[in-house]
């Protein structure tokens, strides 16, 4: 039940960025990791329309291949840069933190931090959402973020209106 409300709040909170990027012309998309991949359900637009099928049916649990969803992020965000040169990336990374499937032959979350160092280093900003509840959390979630250079922001203590607001912030 409890995350089934975090993931309407996020769902919020993504559809009210959505809204905003479309008056700013601003582009968002969406991958979801899950299984043993990373797919890309929404690519970069300023659909409304587009943002609420994809955001209809988002997976929640199972393995977690974090490193094949942050890799993807990168390709995405460096296409996009090179597409739209004028484009101000903001990666919002909704997550525990625990990954558990590997790309290559290192532990899972060296692996992912090894990406999110790639990811800082590319200059995206981004946003982490801890998805983990409070009473399991290992702070993962925290030291992913401290890779990427990014805050970290648990969900539980947010609504739609403020992880709208905390990721405003960054975009300014």
């Amino acid at each position: 039940m409890a995350v089934t409300e975090r993931m309407q709040a996020t769902k919020g909170a993504i559809l009210s960025l959505l809204t905003d990027a479309y008056q700013r012309r601003d582009r968002v998309g969406l991958i979801v990791f899950q299984k043993d991949r990373a797919n890309l359900v929404l690519p970069p637009t300023n659909s409304v329309v587009l943002a609420r099928k994809a955001l209809a049916d988002i997976p929640v649990g199972g393995k977690t291949p974090l490193s094949a969803g942050l890799l993807l992020a990168l390709q995405v965000f460096e296409r996009e840069k090179r597409l739209h040169p004028d484009v101000m990336p903001l990666m919002i990374l909704l997550t525990d933190g625990a990954g558990n499937v590997s790309l290559t032959d290192l532990p899972p979350q060296q692996e992912a931090h090894q990406l999110a160092d790639r990811i800082r280093e590319a200059n995206i900003r981004s946003v982490t959402i801890n998805m983990e509840h409070p009473a399991f959390d290992q702070g993962l979630a925290r030291q992913l973020a401290e890779h990427l250079g990014s805050p970290c922001f648990a969900l539980a203590d947010l609504r739609a209106e403020t992880l709208y607001q905390a990721v405003r912030k960054q975009l300014d």
